[in-house]
């Protein structure tokens, strides 16, 4: 088959990594897949001319119901879905979009979703039958660079390299965009930091909204202990983790974050912001560390600076989770088959 694969491309996010690997899947399976960003579709006889383009599409995928998925309703083509986090936390929240995301659940031959409590919110709030929502788990596959070194990485960063060794960095990664809120720790990291100068906070993923990176690059700016670093390729990203003393998540919302799902198959400890996407993946103290407010990370961050044990244990069970519920191969197995039903 020829297939068409919607999704959104931002150059080293989450949802491209996703797009890219599920791309491999199918792929792997013998068919062809056209993977298409959703931002360069615009107007409707865009998706049109695409469509119709020669030779034509047999079946089409799309990642996040209405950034992807509304594009393919008129096409006449049979597609399955992928849910995103945005599509039950955010856009539900829009009239006319649960309209639309109705509509393409509706035509839909499968839905996939992340986790259970994702397939539960959209058989909730999309009127969606179960038996169309399949349950797949993110495959995670990391790589870590060859080459990496902290001291040439953290000089980009203005952060002082005299006592590299004792550093303890704690690793935010996101696109720089007002969901994952980058700069939600900010204010009570830099208090921390005062008190203990060997903790450094370092930001670093795309530039994804223009204006709200400007914002974060002049707060982060006016701080101390809290630091900007542009964007590294997968391999160096793995690297810089293994090399951390912890990966921190302050999202709003999430689907998945494969950020920490990476991490914990790269034997780094988990602290992340205590919201549905990451209570999904995340069992306090047993695979990472939930918190609250910014105050609850600080505490918690405090304790697993001295608690080696707390530190090995999530460790341990966070890379035995990842093997248990992870595996790349049963998520390619998974997608192949959801395929067949496109024929």
């Amino acid at each position: 088959m020829r297939v068409l694969f919607l999704a959104c491309l931002s150059p080293k996010t989450g949802n491209c990594t996703t797009a890219e690997r599920i791309r491999n899947h199918i792929v792997a399976a013998g068919h062809i897949c056209v993977l298409c960003d959703t931002k360069e579709l615009g107007s409707a006889s865009n998706m049109t001319s695409l469509i119709t383009q020669e030779p034509g599409f047999d079946a089409a995928l799309a990642i996040h119901l209405f950034k992807g998925g509304r594009h393919l309703l008129d096409t006449g083509v049979p597609f399955g879905v992928v849910f995103g986090g945005t599509d039950v936390n955010e856009d539900v929240k829009d009239d006319h979009k649960r309209a639309v995301m109705k509509r393409v659940l509706e035509k839909a031959r499968f839905a996939v979703a992340f986790t259970e409590k994702l397939k539960e919110h959209a058989e909730t709030l999309l009127a969606c039958e179960s038996k169309k929502i399949c349950v797949q788990p993110q495959g995670i596959e990391t790589t870590v660079a060859s080459h990496f070194s902290w001291r040439d990485f953290l000089h980009n960063t203005g952060v002082s390299t005299e006592k590299l060794e004792d550093l303890r960095v704690f690793l935010l990664v996101c696109g720089l965009r007002r969901v994952k809120d980058p700069l939600y720790l900010l204010e009570a990291f830099s208090e921390w930091h005062i008190q203990n100068p060997m903790v450094i906070l370092i930001i670093i993923g795309p530039k994804i909204d223009p204006v709200f990176t400007a914002e974060v690059e002049e707060s982060v700016k006016r701080s101390v202990g809290v630091f900007l670093a542009a964007e590294l390729s997968k391999e160096e990203l793995h690297a810089a983790m293994q090399k951390s003393f912890a990966l921190v998540n302050s999202s709003l919302s999430e689907g998945m974050s494969a950020a920490i799902l990476e991490a914990m198959d790269l034997g780094l400890p988990v602290l992340a912001r205590d919201i549905p996407g990451n209570t999904a993946i995340i069992k306090h103290e047993v695979t990472g560390l939930l918190y609250s407010t910014p105050q609850e990370f600080v505490s918690m961050s405090k304790q697993l600076l001295n608690d080696r044990e707390l530190q090995e244990r999530m460790v341990r069970n966070g890379k035995n989770y990842i093997k248990t519920h992870h595996n790349l191969m049963k998520e390619r197995i998974t997608y192949q088959q959801l395929l067949e039903s496109l024929h």
